[in-house]
């Protein structure tokens, strides 16, 4: 766990290990979450990055019978 503090400009400095294991690039956007009291940022990938993530994914779901 990283511990990181706020500025008087309110801004935070990714650590360096998080932003190379994220493969962070400056000017990337991330997207910022308000959830359960904590804050989460996710790093936006362009739809070309994203391409393929889900190969291999298992499809095979139980459906209810309307649903075939």
């Amino acid at each position: 766990m990283e511990t990181v503090t706020v500025s008087p400009k309110f801004q935070i400095v990714i650590p360096s290990r998080v932003r190379k294991l994220l493969d962070m690039r400056p000017g990337q956007k991330v997207r910022v979450f308000l959830y359960d009291n904590r804050i989460e940022l996710i790093p936006v990938r362009s739809v070309k990055e994203a391409r393929g993530f889900l190969k291999g994914i298992d499809t095979a779901v139980e459906r209810e019978g309307d649903r075939v």
